[in-house]
């Protein structure tokens, strides 16, 4: 890769400045710190200044597990540089890290295609308005894109793809180089750790390591029976995969457990401490029903504290007039205080009971597919002040144009994929991303909150899979 850089240095430096140029101006002038960024820099501050991994509570430092380590350490290490609160040199740095990605996603392409096609992905990398835009938010979203590509990058190393490495490659795929890999277990190794760290910074990073790990199990299972020695060496790989993997976790793991005193390698499923109120039966009742990120603002996150409007509801929360009484005395009850108290969180859970019994199928597969179109399909415009009813066409005239245009350019980036898709797909590798995409969507289905930033990180490997429309055939 760096030799490909080097002699066409012109086309990276001016294509690189333009990329980064992008993401300043929406540091400038559309900086993205939330309450969310807040809360991880609370954390870090008191990580920083009193040596507790802790969140402040009325005044009172409490240690927490409800977030990961990986960005709260990234974000002490730079206000320990630049002064505590420093949310412009944390966007910043972030923009370097989304063009290292962007150089990331180059070689993904010249290994599994061309340098030809290694150039299209930079350049739709460079100017992707999604990853730019979490570039200039103070969010876990940049540094984990950055890692997952990293272990891709480093797995394709490992399967010898664009050099010499584990796995023959086959005829009608990418050949070989001449350029052997010195340590190719070294590359399992690295790979591992960075998929460790993608797991340091959102606990879903897992879904990579099953990705890969997934990917070498089906290599394994090709060669098990007529070729022992690289039966074995895949497996070597596949160990050194899941020790990397797994060892940052281990001193996160021993933290909780002897400050806590609870067994926790990630964090919470909610993100929750243990004097927090998980209310499980309310969001039961949730996803019975949620379907899109409107939802999601609108409810989800408003639930506790603020006013539930039961006119927000769609008509797919109530199955009968009688639910709908059924419902609306729920919210009435909860309306008079803002609280969730465990009594009315087990009627959302009865309540969440009747539904699934009476739909199952909707609950199981049919909400969980439209999630999943609506995380991939919706316009990625949730760090602007874009009305999210977009459909409703009510929003201010510029805002409405982001709104759509950030939708057309969404459709295109995922219409070129499939399209690279089809034409790729005899290319050795591309099981993986296949892998990894099913796999996300997947458990992203599952989730009772579709938040189109969760399939960011899919985002290199569509980009990658557009750059082969943009590759040769010899």
């Amino acid at each position: 890769m760096r030799k490909f850089v080097r002699e066409r240095a012109r086309f990276f430096v001016w294509a690189s400045l333009a990329g980064v140029a992008v993401r300043v101006l929406l540091v400038a002038f559309f900086p993205g710190v939330t309450d969310d960024s807040r809360f991880y820099a609370n954390i870090a501050e008191n990580w920083l200044q009193h040596g507790v991994y802790g969140i402040t509570n009325s005044g009172v430092i409490v240690p927490t597990l409800s977030r990961l380590p990986g960005y709260p350490a990234f974000l002490a290490a730079i206000f320990a540089l630049f002064g505590a609160g420093n949310f412009r040199a944390v966007l910043l740095l972030q923009t370097l890290f989304d063009l290292a990605t962007c150089f990331l996603i180059a070689d993904l392409a010249r290994r599994l295609f061309s340098e030809r096609a290694a150039r299209a992905a930079f350049l739709l990398a460079a100017f992707c308005p999604f990853l730019a835009n979490y570039a200039a938010a103070a969010l876990t979203e940049t540094l984990e894109i950055f890692f997952t590509v990293l272990a891709l990058d480093i797995a394709f190393r490992g399967l010898g793809l664009g050099e010499r490495g584990l796995v023959e490659i086959e005829a009608t795929a990418v050949q070989p180089n001449t350029h052997p890999i010195a340590h190719p277990n070294m590359a399992w190794l690295g790979c591992g750790f960075s998929v460790g760290a993608a797991i340091l910074l959102r606990p879903d990073g897992g879904i990579l390591l099953a990705a890969i790990g997934g990917y070498l199990l089906w290599l394994l299972a090709r060669v098990l029976r007529t070729d022992r020695a690289r039966a074995r060496t895949i497996f070597r790989a596949g160990l050194l995969l899941a020790a990397g993997a797994t060892a940052p976790l281990i001193p996160w793991t021993l933290r909780n457990l002897h400050t806590l005193h609870r067994f926790e390698p990630l964090a919470p499923r909610y993100a929750t401490d243990a004097d927090d109120i998980v209310m499980t039966g309310f969001n039961r009742w949730v996803k019975t029903w949620m379907a899109d990120y409107v939802s999601v603002q609108e409810i989800y996150w408003a639930i506790p504290g603020a006013q539930f409007d039961l006119t927000r509801l769609p008509r797919r929360a109530f199955d009968s007039e009688q639910q709908r009484q059924q419902t609306s005395e729920l919210v009435d009850e909860y309306n008079q205080d803002h609280d969730m108290t465990p009594e009315l969180d087990a009627r959302f859970a009865s309540l969440a009971a009747e539904r699934v019994h009476a739909a199952p199928v909707r609950y199981y597969a049919w909400l969980p597919a439209v999630r999943i179109a609506d995380m991939w399909l919706r316009p990625r415009t949730e760090l602007f002040p874009s009305d999210p009813r977009w459909w409703e066409f009510n929003d201010d005239g510029r805002w409405l144009t982001v709104s759509l245009g950030f939708g057309l350019v969404n459709l295109a980036y995922i219409a070129l994929a499939a399209a690279g898709l089809w034409r790729g797909r005899e290319f050795f590798g591309i099981g993986l991303f296949v892998l990894f995409l099913l796999l996300r969507s997947a458990f992203l289905g599952s989730l009772e909150n579709p938040e189109p930033r969760y399939t960011l990180e899919c985002y290199p490997v569509v980009i990658v899979l557009a750059s082969a429309l943009f590759h040769r055939h010899a």
